[in-house]
C-alpha cells in the first residue's frame, strides 16, 4: 500500500519521513495542494530501483535483438565470453 502524505510534513516530520523510508524500503509520496508532487525514498531503494531499471532495458535490448538475428549462443559459449570479458580468459 502507498504510503501518502502532505509535502509540508517534509519539513515538519522530515525524521519521520526517513525512518520510514528506511524502515520500509517503500517510498513516501508527496502531495501539494492535493495532487502528487513528488517522491521520497532511500538511498538503497533508489540503487536498487535503477539496477532493476538497467536490467530490465538489457533484457529488451536482448529480446530485440534476438527478434532481429538468428543467432543463438550455447551456454558454453556465454560463460565463455564471460570470462574473457572478466579476464579470465581459460576454456570452460
Amino acid at each position: 500500500m502507498n504510503i501518502i502524505r502532505p509535502v509540508s510534513d517534509l519539513r515538519n516530520h522530515f525524521a519521520d519521513i526517513s525512518k520510514t523510508v528506511h524502515d520500509t524500503k517503500q517510498p513516501v509520496f508527496l502531495t501539494k495542494n492535493g495532487y502528487g508532487d513528488m517522491v521520497v525514498m532511500s538511498m538503497e531503494a533508489f540503487v536498487e530501483l535503477q539496477f532493476e531499471s538497467e536490467v530490465y532495458l538489457k533484457l529488451q535490448e536482448a529480446e530485440r535483438e534476438a527478434e532481429l538475428t538468428d543467432k543463438r549462443y550455447s551456454q558454453k559459449e556465454v560463460f565463455q565470453a564471460l570470462k574473457d570479458a572478466a579476464g579470465g580468459g581459460q576454456n570452460v
